[in-house]
């Protein structure tokens, strides 16, 4: 009788203990940090305590528990384990799918989409139609300055995602033409493989250029990298050789991108390299990047 009472004792004990870790595992995992960022600017990360119809309580590490209304909250984001590194906070990558104007071969959501100004001059957008296909298009309005030609082409783009966030295929097309000109129409095929995360990839891609006034096309390849160096900063480069049998041209690009609310600033040099240079050249590179749409 009294084996009985020890053995049932020893198991209602294990059953006990048993639930309380599961319910303690269960409670650790509901406990969701958030980043708050409020009309005014400011963003606040911690754990979400209470909340009503009226206000949150949020808990954080350096100001303790504050009281936010709702009213004032302008955008509130769950964010993941591993987007948190100390007390750092490691987003998305906003401007995963391109380097400094070459694509890779992550593709844009359905909804999703960019505006880029390079140089204040070069304008162009993308949009996803689906999770697998976008189009946008681009301008250079000369037309501003006494009505000049004007450059304007427009893109599309398909994303095939091998293995999730790891190995990507694409293929695409830019199409243009050169405004109040006769007989300029211009454009590029091309396919490339990305291998990699959104982070830490590297490009490799080859495409087919062709001009129509000249009657001319070129081969094209293109090696290109990014990777992640902290919360808001990547190292770019994007490395281009055309040819087209009797002679060729290479374009080397190195340089980075700070991420500034969401929105990319990418900065670097252009290097362009031929056999009938004969002196070194470095062009400076600027351009911003706004995403927009959905997320």
């Amino acid at each position: 009788m009294k084996t009985r009472i020890i053995v049932s004792s020893i198991i209602a004990a294990f059953v006990f203990m048993l639930t309380g870790l599961t319910c303690f595992a269960q409670d650790k995992s509901q406990v969701k940090t958030y980043q708050i960022e409020t009309t005014d600017g400011n963003t606040y990360v911690g754990q979400l305590l209470s909340s009503d119809s009226t206000k949150i309580i949020l808990k954080t590490v350096k100001l303790g528990e504050i009281s936010l209304l709702n009213s004032d909250i302008r955008k509130k984001t769950v964010l993941e384990s591993n987007q948190l590194k100390g007390d750092k906070i490691w987003l998305d990558n906003p401007q995963s799918t391109r380097y400094f104007f070459s694509p890779n071969g992550y593709g844009l959501k359905k909804g999703e989409g960019y505006y880029q100004n390079i140089w204040v001059l070069m304008n162009s957008f993308a949009v996803g139609v689906n999770d697998y296909v976008s189009i946008g298009g681009g301008i250079i309005p000369f037309f501003l300055f006494a009505g000049s030609p004007t450059p304007a082409y427009i893109t599309a783009k398909a994303s095939i995602p091998v293995v999730k966030d790891k190995f990507n295929l694409g293929a695409g097309l830019l199409a243009g033409t050169v405004l109040g000109e006769p007989d300029t129409g211009f454009g590029l095929f091309y396919g490339l493989a990305t291998l990699g995360s959104k982070d830490k990839n590297v490009t490799v891609g080859m495409g087919y250029a062709f001009a129509s006034n000249s009657g001319t096309s070129a081969p094209m390849f293109n090696l290109n990298g990014m990777i992640r160096v902290g919360p808001k900063g990547y190292l770019l480069t994007e490395n281009y050789l055309f040819t087209n049998g009797s002679s060729s041209v290479l374009l080397l690009s190195f340089g980075g991108r700070t991420i500034i609310k969401g929105a990319g600033l990418d900065y670097g040099l252009v290097i362009p390299v031929s056999s009938e240079m004969d002196s070194f050249v470095a062009i400076p590179w600027l351009g911003i990047t706004v995403p927009f749409g959905k997320k």
